[in-house]
């Protein structure tokens, strides 16, 4: 694609957590795609469709092979998610053009052998940012094990007139989850109301 500035890679291996060894270490990925935003000079507009049927499928395909890529299989992936940034003069409804359209969202999901929705967060700001990836179970979506964040940040993106469109993904649950899951909290709030 020629808005593509650059792609921006972060990969992490998780080793320890709490003095404790991850066995095997926890991997997150966030593939990260620097582009013009496609609205960028550019008048208001009510229908930003017409960009969107344009560029979000072979992004889409574009972000999701490297994510594949990166994990060495789909079946590496556990969790996924997506996120984008709009520079400081583009609107908040551009970010959310990005990624927010099953034209994109299937080309990833397809990729990743996922079934859930693939999680989202859609922000404002300038170069150097941080970026968070929010990430859920690929095919359990209310799999609470698997609800992941991953961070990056790219020092001079996004530009004023760019945006910056990532996928994350994740080999694993977090490192020891413990929290319970929406059966321990509905027992929880029983007993509660029980006890009152």
């Amino acid at each position: 694609m020629k808005e593509i500035r650059k792609i921006h890679v972060t990969k992490e291996e998780l080793h320890l957590e709490a003095d404790r060894p991850v066995d095997p270490p926890l991997i997150t990925i966030i593939v990260a795609a620097v582009m013009r935003n496609p609205w960028a000079d550019m008048p208001y507009t009510d229908d930003l469709r017409t960009e969107i049927r344009r560029f979000a499928a072979p992004l889409g395909a574009l972000l999701g092979e490297r994510l594949i890529k990166e994990a060495e299989s789909p079946d590496a992936i556990q969790a996924y998610g997506k996120a984008s940034i709009v520079g400081l003069d583009g609107e908040l409804e551009h970010a959310s053009a990005m990624v927010h359209t099953l034209l994109f969202g299937e080309e990833v999901r397809n990729r990743a052998k996922g079934a859930s929705a693939l999680v989202f967060a859609n922000t404002r700001a300038a170069a150097g940012s941080q970026i968070t990836v929010p990430m859920v179970h690929k095919g359990e979506l209310l799999t609470r094990t698997h609800y992941h964040t991953a961070q990056t940040s790219i020092v001079d993106a996004p530009r004023p007139d760019e945006v910056v469109v990532a996928v994350g993904a994740a080999t694993g649950s977090r490192p020891f989850p413990r929290i319970g899951d929406r059966d321990t909290d509905w027992a929880d709030i029983k007993a509660a109301e029980s006890s009152a």
